[in-house]
């Protein structure tokens, strides 16, 4: 009877455990890299499988297995537009990896750049409390806005970069912006043949974020 009892109560015991074992979350296995741009980052005027941030998730698949992106960049973006979107994006998707690459479209419309600097900031901040590595990416302008506006903006991510000890490409189109074989008629977006140039500009310093 003695022995019966104990029988029972070791089946009840491993029951139990199963049953918390069962109940408790799994983490995901997946790791995020959250895109958060203008029409630099979606695919303007070509196919989406041509832009960098498509190219950026074959380049993943095969050498970092593991690993997702998600691209929340809307053409016409401006900074502020992702200050506002940022808190709920980050909430959803928990990414580890935010790229901010926003900027342009404030430059454009001559948006104040203390406006700019301060949405960016933000951004850079909320990230950081939510436990995720930003890289920031930088922007310039066409040469007609004056070097006195182009030379604040070129500032604003090296500053913050430093100040927020986040990590940085000066400038998203290097290499690209300069050559019109590669750029669209607008003088503002990469044709397809140019957004492989774009993401080995991106990968450069994203690559050490992932590990």
């Amino acid at each position: 009877m003695r022995r019966f009892l104990w029988l029972l109560l070791v089946l009840f015991q491993i029951g139990l455990s199963g049953a918390a074992y069962a109940a408790a979350p799994v983490a995901a296995s997946t790791k995020t890299v959250l895109v958060l741009g203008d029409s630099l980052s979606a695919a303007h005027n070509i196919a989406v499988e041509q832009g960098w941030v498509h190219l950026l998730k074959v380049r993943l698949d095969q050498m970092e297995p593991g690993w997702t992106v998600i691209n929340a960049s809307i053409s016409g973006e401006t900074s502020l537009g992702g200050r506002n979107r940022l808190a709920d994006l980050l909430a959803k998707h928990q990414p580890s990896v935010l790229l901010l690459e926003l900027g342009a479209n404030d430059g454009l419309r001559g948006l104040p750049l203390a406006a700019l600097r301060d949405n960016l900031a933000a951004m850079i901040d909320a990230a950081g409390h939510a436990k995720t590595k930003v890289l920031l990416l930088g922007i310039e302008l066409p040469v007609n806005y004056g070097p006195q506006y182009r030379d604040g903006l070129r500032a604003i991510y090296a500053d913050l970069a430093k100040e927020k000890r986040a990590a940085l490409v000066p400038f998203l189109l290097q290499g690209v912006a300069t050559n019109q074989a590669l750029m669209q008629d607008d003088g503002l977006h990469p044709l397809a043949a140019g957004e492989p140039m774009v993401l080995d500009t991106v990968w450069a310093q994203l690559k050490p974020l992932l590990r």
